[in-house]
């Protein structure tokens, strides 16, 4: 079943610090043309969280390098006033010196434990990025057609309050003419004031979501520009079980997970290597007037007094810990597509019940009751009833729709979709 597609352009602009809507009144070449793509872009390239999160994998990386480096040699100098047998003056100013050199053997096992866990931390970083990129994203997307229906909501009430101001404008001669009675200007008038009202507050509504995509670009997006979107951009039908498929490979917090996991257990790795230590290599020379000595040793720290099992049990607690939040995660994440799966298709069937059924039976009565107030067979109470009813239809309709894109916005970001577009 296909439906008609509502589109909109909303021209907006920055006046002292603020938002403004106004009519196209210069040439559209004048004014460029933003799609929710494009300020995604926009956003991505320019978004403070987002780049603080691009740092953050620039730091990991540079932790990577720094687990791989090897230990620096250490070198003594020693020197100082000899004294010896002889009662020489000569042979008593004479100067001891020395020195010597060593350098640690780290063991292996820890050295590769410990480079193995600033790796998993590099893909962790990598991986956080992943999921801010996502977050970002489907906020960005949620906020554009946000303002969306704003401006829908806001152009249905002005073109509501021009249809009331034309009706009262019909009842006051009326009423002037003692063909109605007073108390129908009234509600006319009452009825004028609250269109014009849900009117202001629809406009001021979509301002503050276009403010919104502009902090989220941190005040990038141009002094004017016009959203180019529509409800009924990709609103497919998804497969619930490739959903599911798709989310545990790519959902980007259940990968960061995956890689705590794994940073965890290197982490143990490098815990149980720690009970055995390398070796240190060391060589000095020790030079006085009567002599000279050369010397090898080699030094082992012996794990007697502490053999690490407080590190090695808090290691495997945050396995644990990193196991059981995986675990549970992945089942709330199910639930979760589940959830905005039901509600994209009973979103979907909302739309169809009032685009097909609903909505024509509203049109259908407001000609009615307008016909019989014509003839004078109804009063102006009916035709206000009529056209309140026929706005709230139109209004569910709109926040139907804007319900289907929600959900399917929840369905991308759920299962890792927009993940899998940047790297596209």
């Amino acid at each position: 079943m296909t439906h008609k597609k509502l589109t909109r352009s909303v021209t907006v602009g920055v006046l002292a610090g603020s938002m403004w809507f106004t009519p196209i009144l210069v040439r559209a070449s004048e004014v460029p043309e933003l799609t929710i793509g494009q300020i995604t872009r926009i956003v991505q390239e320019h978004n403070p969280g987002l780049l603080a999160a691009r740092s953050g994998v620039d730091a990991a990386r540079a932790s990577v390098q720094t687990a791989s480096a090897l230990q620096n040699p250490k070198l003594e100098w020693q020197q100082g006033p000899w004294q010896g047998q002889s009662t020489a003056p000569a042979m008593a100013r004479q100067q001891a010196r020395g020195w010597s050199v060593a350098q640690t053997i780290e063991n292996p096992w820890l050295r590769g434990a410990r480079i193995e866990a600033a790796e998993s931390g590099l893909r962790l970083s990598d991986r956080q990025l992943s999921g801010a990129r996502n977050d970002l994203v489907a906020q960005v997307r949620l906020r554009a057609y946000e303002a969306l229906l704003y401006q829908f909501e806001a152009e249905a009430s002005a073109g509501a309050l021009t249809l009331l101001e034309q009706v009262r404008e019909r009842v006051r001669v009326r009423v002037d003419s003692g063909e109605a009675a007073r108390y129908e200007i009234i509600k006319a008038d009452a009825e004028v004031i609250h269109a014009r009202e849900r009117q202001k507050t629809a406009a001021l509504q979509a301002e503050q979501a276009l403010l919104e995509l502009n902090r989220l670009a941190s005040g990038q997006l141009p002094a004017r520009w016009k959203l180019v979107a529509s409800f009924g951009d990709g609103l497919d039908s998804p497969d619930l079980a490739q959903l599911q498929s798709q989310a545990e490979q790519f959902n980007p917090e259940l990968m960061a997970m995956r890689q705590e996991l794994e940073r965890a257990r290197a982490q143990l790795r490098a815990a149980r290597a720690s009970r055995w230590p390398g070796l240190e290599l060391r060589y000095s020379e020790t030079h006085d007037p009567e002599m000279r000595m050369s010397q090898w040793g080699v030094g082992v720290h012996l794990p007697l007094l502490d053999q690490r099992s407080g590190l090695v049990a808090e290691a495997q607690a945050a396995i644990e810990r990193s196991r059981i939040r995986l675990e549970g995660r992945e089942n709330e994440l199910r639930q979760q597509i589940l959830m905005a799966w039901k509600a994209l298709d009973m979103a979907r069937l909302r739309v169809e019940a009032l685009s097909q059924g609903v909505l024509r039976e509203a049109e259908a009565a407001l000609r009615v009751a307008e016909a019989a107030y014509r003839f004078g067979e109804r009063g102006i109470l009916d035709v206000l009833d009529a056209q309140r009813v026929l706005r709230s239809v139109r209004a569910d309709l709109l926040q139907a729709r804007y319900q289907q894109q929600t959900a399917r916005i929840a369905l991308d970001h759920l299962s890792g979709q927009f993940v899998t577009e940047a790297r596209n």
